[in-house]
Parts: C-alpha cells; sequence; structure tokens
C-alpha cells in the first residue's frame, strides 16, 4: 500500500461521497482520476483489504431489529457453520472468538421472530444447537474511523 491507497481508505471510510460519480469525487480529494482510484480499490478488494463497501443503516429507525449471536461450534465444523449462516441477508459480519461460544455473528430482520426462526433453520442446517440471540437492550454507536 502506497500514499495514495492509503488516502483512499482514510476517504471512504466514513465520508463516502454520495455524488452521481463517487470514484470521481474521491479522486479529486485525493488528487486522482476516477480510474485510478476505481483500479487501486478493486486491488485492495482483491487482496482482501477491503471487506465491503456499504452503507450502514440504523435498523430500528428502517423498522428492523438486530441481534448479537454467538454459537458454540467445534473446530472441525466451523467453516461449513460459517458458510451456512453467510447465507442469509440479514447477516452482516461473523467472527471467531476464544471462547466456548467461538462464532458470533449480527443479524438483522424485520422481526425478532424472523430472527429466531432462521436461528433455528441454521440450527437444523448445521446440527450446531447452542446458538445464542442475544439481542441489545442499550445500543452504544460508535464511530469506527481507521487512520491508515
Amino acid at each position: 500500500m502506497d500514499a495514495a491507497d492509503k488516502a483512499i481508505l482514510n476517504r471512504i471510510q466514513s465520508d463516502f461521497p454520495i455524488t452521481k460519480r463517487p470514484f470521481r469525487t474521491i479522486g479529486e480529494s485525493v488528487g486522482l482520476k476516477e480510474e485510478e482510484v476505481l483500479r487501486r480499490i478493486i486491488r485492495l478488494k482483491e487482496t482482501g483489504i477491503i471487506r465491503r463497501i456499504g452503507g450502514n443503516f440504523v435498523p430500528e429507525k428502517l423498522g428492523f431489529v438486530s441481534t448479537l449471536c454467538a454459537a458454540r461450534v467445534p473446530e472441525d465444523k466451523i467453516d461449513a457453520f460459517a458458510e451456512v449462516v453467510n447465507r442469509y441477508p440479514g447477516v452482516t459480519h461473523n467472527y471467531l472468538r476464544d471462547n466456548v461460544y467461538n462464532v458470533w455473528f449480527t443479524f438483522i430482520a424485520p422481526s425478532m421472530e424472523m430472527i429466531r426462526e432462521r436461528l433455528e433453520e441454521i440450527s437444523q442446517a448445521t446440527g450446531i444447537t447452542r446458538i445464542l440471540n442475544l439481542p441489545a437492550t442499550r445500543v452504544f454507536k460508535i464511530r469506527a474511523q481507521f487512520d491508515v
């Protein structure tokens, strides 16, 4: 990663332009042409530095609910479990933790009942029966900006 890559990453994390040509706008702010910004973003995505580019929304303001889930998954079943979990469009991300409940993921859906149904489907599809549903009782939003 060079200085231009870092400038792009810093720019897109929390201030992605909502314009007709966002990559041109980013280029103007970091001193690159639109095509160069796109080329660099594609390369950063292909190399795994960028995982995704997309909006973050407050589910409750859109009439949805969200929850944090934790599953107790044997090590030899983690990949298969994650593959099933990732099929659901309401799963925003998942990650491993060094804990008996070792696979954690967030789930957003129109209702808590739908989340419970989806968790049951995941359990039936994977054989993993220990999945905790941990809806927030109070939400604290932090701004995650990582200066590169």
